[in-house]
């Protein structure tokens, strides 16, 4: 059982969700955020934070579809910053998204808030997964105890908030917002958006065509 990326679980078919736990938004996600040194309709080189995947494919799939651009796309090392790549915009996810940047830019994007925004539905950036012949009732151990760590988190948001700042250097008031503002469970509208996503690549050739699977317990 591991935490993977959305799209991860869309380009193999042998994955199936095992637990409701999962890391979403349904609005705003501070984390992900897409910086554009030019109107977005003319984007021709994009930077991708080299720690992102599904994040970088939404990122791809919301310009094409918005804007009707396909941009020459090129990796930015983790530590490297905005100003490190001459780039047209660029993708960062994580502390990176988090802090403001040194430069100014023309347009920017909280990919979690524009494609609420752009779709009307929460958008999920990470499932629990195992593959399709795993043993059910080791799945549902640790189902549980993703669902037992879970609401331990949720009871201890400002311990984590703290302690995050502490480790991040972000204040400690934007980690507490962070936090609160992710969805951390599948409610059959987090489904409904996944299900888009998966859709929206499926269409574009991205990822396999066929349907998405889960445990029936979890």
């Amino acid at each position: 059982v591991a935490l993977i990326p959305s799209v991860e679980f869309f380009l193999d078919p042998s994955y199936t969700i095992v637990s409701d736990a999962c890391i979403a938004c349904r609005g705003p996600v501070l984390s992900v955020k897409l910086f554009s040194r030019v109107p977005f309709a003319n984007v021709r080189t994009l930077a991708l934070d080299e720690g992102s995947r599904t994040s970088a494919t939404l990122a791809r799939v919301m310009l094409a579809e918005r804007f009707g651009v396909r941009p020459m796309t090129e990796l930015l090392p983790l530590g490297f910053a905005t100003e490190d790549t001459s780039a047209d915009a660029v993708l960062l996810i994580g502390d990176r998204a988090m802090k403001p940047p040194r430069e100014r830019f023309v347009a920017t994007w909280d990919l979690g808030e524009e494609w609420t925004q752009w779709t009307g539905l929460p958008f999920v950036f990470a499932v629990w997964a195992a593959r399709r012949d795993a043993d059910h009732q080791a799945v549902g151990r640790a189902h549980r105890a993703l669902l037992e760590s879970r609401t331990w988190g949720l009871a201890h948001l400002d311990d984590l908030a703290v302690a995050a700042a502490e480790a991040t250097g972000i204040d400690a008031r934007t980690t507490r917002d962070y936090f609160n503002d992710l969805d951390y469970a599948l409610s059959y509208r987090h489904l409904a958006g996944l299900t888009d996503f998966f859709r929206r690549l499926a269409q574009d050739g991205l990822v396999p065509d066929g349907s998405l699977s889960f445990i029936t317990a979890a």
